[in-house]
């Protein structure tokens, strides 16, 4: 895992250096991270075990579009143990609320032969802050998953309350519907920190109803830190 973090890592800081050169068409951002455990709708994506990721995103001027790469460490039953993505959305404000709406091609690199290694993902998030409050509605759906999993569907709600400008508060609750997997309710709260401008530290309990043998639906404390360039 660490040799193709590592490989991802270096690949992206290439794409990186080369946004420099069109930094009159728009604005790059990166970021870096790792944590305890690679939770995803609060199901683990490493088997419980901690991961690193990655991604750089280029938005127009005025923030509407943006598009970019990404990586993340896994542990898949696809034999993978490293998914990469490209993902393209807008950001759009309707009647006082902000949208994110995106696509995202994922792929898991050194599959097992003949694993189903790739897959779609559409994401719909509608938002709003109003003073030290906000909340969260997002919709996300795959037509066929990667591994034996197709079709499935994720809905959830969040809030979440700025106790400081430094300290936020969050908690979630979401339904995953699945074809050729289970259904399960999943929820998640805790607690994220400013360390500085450019780091956050975040502390979150995950728990799910799915009453299955394993890591990947067993509830659990992740912690995790994330830096911003």
């Amino acid at each position: 895992m660490i040799r193709t973090a590592t490989l991802a890592a270096a690949a992206l800081a290439l794409f990186a250096g080369s946004a420099h050169a069109q930094e009159a068409a728009g604005n790059w951002s990166f970021g870096l991270g790792a944590a305890t455990d690679n939770r995803s709708k609060d199901a683990s994506k490493s088997d419980g075990e901690p991961f690193v990721w990655g991604e750089a995103q280029w938005s127009n001027a005025s923030g509407f579009f943006y598009a970019g790469p990404a990586f993340e460490t896994i542990k898949a039953s696809t034999g993978s143990d490293l998914e990469v993505s490209l993902v393209a959305g807008i950001r759009p404000q309707l009647a006082g609320f902000d949208l994110d709406i995106s696509a995202e091609h994922k792929w898991h690199v050194d599959a097992n032969p003949g694993a189903d290694d790739e897959a779609w993902e559409f994401t719909a998030d509608i938002s709003r802050s109003i003073g030290p409050a906000s909340a969260r509605v997002r919709v996300q759906h795959s037509p066929d998953s990667t591994g034996s999993t197709e079709a499935w569907t994720w809905v959830a709600l969040r809030g979440g309350w700025d106790f400081t400008n430094k300290l936020k508060g969050t908690a979630e609750i979401g339904r995953r519907e699945q074809d050729n997997s289970i259904d399960y309710t999943g929820w998640n709260v805790g607690v994220s920190y400013a360390l500085t401008d450019a780091i956050e530290a975040d502390l979150r309990w995950h728990a799910t109803d799915a009453d299955v043998p394993g890591e990947q639906y067993k509830d659990g404390l992740v912690a995790g830190i994330a830096f911003a360039f």
